[in-house]
């Protein structure tokens, strides 16, 4: 059940050219700056998105071969697609949202429970928050039982706590799902937390030397302030030392 890809795809920027694969359960980011061409390559896997040349397979099966034609649609592909602004059906209820498309009905007040949106389960998703949305957008997703599971930084418009609660969630579901998960952020910090292994995107290139030299310029900041700090500190001292002195 390994999902593969290779692409090549002109952007107005810059041409994206990536290879990669990402086996069952495990969690595979995509990391990298803003407009580096993340979301490009995860809407290509959904199949919103086409590639100018090359190819994405999942066990086997054919899903994008540019030279040969083959194209299979999103809806034949049989994935789950979390995206930032968790879109539901306005008119629906939260039980029926994650209702909708469901694989069967038996998953529905599990995952809600599971989740906590149970007992907004006749609520309309206007009347809830948007940490609950998201908890909605995803229950609706593993609902549908896909075998691919991708997420385009579902988390960034949230509030610190619930990011950390959904960032645990996920983690623990790995593991039972067993398959394949793509995660797009730009956050290094949840990169490191939910990510079995982690590829930098720069201009539509992977890039692992990206990671390291963020981190040290993070590792440089952070001495720098540090040293600030005790400058600062020594100089207030030493204020104090000669205003008690006279």
């Amino acid at each position: 059940m390994e999902l593969k890809m290779s692409v090549k795809k002109r952007l107005p920027s810059f041409e994206l050219d990536v290879a990669f694969s990402c086996s069952p359960d495990k969690l595979l980011v995509l990391i990298g700056p803003s407009g580096a061409g993340k979301t490009t390559i995860i809407r290509m896997l959904a199949g919103l998105d086409k590639p100018d040349e090359g190819t994405i397979t999942f066990d086997g099966e054919t899903w994008l071969d540019t030279k040969k034609g083959i194209f299979v649609p999103p809806q034949k592909r049989r994935l789950g697609y979390v995206f930032q602004d968790y879109p539901l059906f306005p008119h629906l209820n939260v039980q029926k949202n994650v209702a909708f498309a469901a694989h069967d009905d038996t998953c529905v007040e599990r995952l809600m429970k599971r989740f906590d949106i149970w007992h907004l389960r006749n609520t309309k998703v206007a009347m809830i928050s948007g940490g609950e949305r998201q908890r909605s957008a995803i229950c609706q997703n593993l609902a549908r039982k896909p075998r691919v599971l991708l997420m385009d930084e579902p988390f960034s418009a949230l509030d610190a706590v619930t990011r950390k609660n959904l960032r645990k969630e996920i983690k623990q579901l790995k593991g039972e799902l067993c398959i394949p998960i793509i995660h797009v952020t730009h956050d290094i910090s949840e990169a490191t937390q939910l990510g079995d292994e982690l590829l930098p995107i720069v201009q539509g290139r992977i890039v692992p030397r990206w990671l390291l030299q963020f981190r040290l310029k993070e590792l440089s900041f952070r001495r720098r302030t540090c040293i600030e700090d005790i400058w600062e500190q020594n100089d207030t001292y030493n204020d104090d030392l000669e205003v008690s002195s006279l």
